[in-house]
């Protein structure tokens, strides 16, 4: 009898403070290899006590303040991490050395303002999120040559351009996330290396036109969002390769006018899938494309009643669809 009770005593001491300890006010779920601590007054990062076979952490609404390589060491299995709505300020270099398995990191809604150059090249990250930080620069070290990337989403921050020597290390990127930033332009080539791009989010930004060979190297792009910036001129070609594109939003910019032939490559749009509402849009003769391009596809227009004339004084108001061959002075 003692004998079992000693090595009873043994298995509670192991299930206690094992491979299945869990940090104080922190929930762990061993089958699942998952650590959940939300909505908890930790300050500091709970190395102590993670169970060293956690695989998925999340630490959410805390007061952590940084995070650092030796935190992580304390999880060397780890595959993601969610830092959601923590007030993380500090990165530490070489911060995923021991968590070479980690493919997903989320530090959205931080405070981030300054990340060291060498911060995420140690991991095969495929998701690495910084939405909704305070980060001014995007340095070109931050991730390997050749990265793993497939998610990146930079939106919320600050940044007013994006290094194209940090883009051509993300071959195998399929989404671009650079919203509600403070980019005034996107360099020429910068996205050429970017060939399996699918989805980029450049809206609320203060773009005011793109190069027309901005997007020659995504021909498998499907979803592009520009709404939301200043552009008041867009070359012709911008969109010639973009054949597979399902949906396009141009609202609330400052066009008047777009080039004849800028939306004739864009065969595959969805139903409702352009969106040019809010533009100042001025109904002379140099609407005629507009005009005639509408007629012809207005089931691929969201909301076509929403593009409407800013000028002249005669027409404002009224809907470009709604336009006469005489009132744009047409022959017919």
């Amino acid at each position: 009898m003692k004998s079992w009770c000693f090595f009873a005593f043994l298995w509670l001491a192991y299930f206690c403070h094992g491979t299945l300890s869990c940090p104080p006010l922190c929930k762990c779920y061993p089958r699942r290899g998952e650590v959940v601590c939300n909505e908890v007054p930790l300050t500091e990062y709970p190395s102590e006590g993670l169970p060293k076979d956690t695989t998925l952490l999340t630490i959410q609404f805390t007061n952590i303040s940084s995070l650092s390589e030796q935190h992580l060491n304390a999880t060397p299995l780890l595959e993601g991490l969610h830092l959601y709505s923590n007030h993380v300020q500090n990165l530490s270099s070489h911060l995923l050395r021991g968590v070479p398995l980690l493919n997903t990191l989320d530090l959205t809604g931080n405070k981030l303002s300054e990340l060291p150059e060498d911060v995420f090249i140690h991991a095969s990250l495929v998701n690495l999120v910084l939405k909704n930080n305070l980060i001014e620069k995007a340095d070109t070290n931050w991730l390997p040559d050749n990265s793993s990337l497939i998610w990146l989403d930079l939106s919320g921050n600050r940044l007013t351009e994006v290094p194209t020597t940090l883009l051509q290390k993300l071959p195998n990127l399929d989404n671009l996330d650079l919203s509600n930033n403070r980019l005034k332009k996107i360099s020429a080539n910068s996205l050429d290396s970017l060939t399996k791009l699918e989805r980029l989010n450049l809206q609320n930004n203060k773009l005011e036109t793109l190069h027309q060979l901005t997007l020659q190297g995504t021909r498998n792009l499907t979803y592009l969002f520009l709404s939301r910036n200043k552009l008041n001129k867009l070359p012709k070609d911008l969109f010639q390769e973009l054949t597979r594109l399902k949906l396009l939003s141009l609202d609330d910019n400052q066009l008047s006018h777009i080039p004849a032939g800028l939306l004739d490559p864009l065969r595959s749009l969805d139903e409702e899938g352009l969106d040019l509402s809010d533009n100042p849009w001025l109904c002379d003769g140099k609407v005629e494309y507009l005009w005639r391009w509408l007629k012809k596809n207005k089931a691929k227009v969201f909301l076509p009643n929403s593009i409407i004339c800013a000028k002249p004084e005669t027409l404002v108001g009224r809907t470009v669809m709604s336009l006469t061959e005489n009132e744009l002075n047409l022959r017919s």
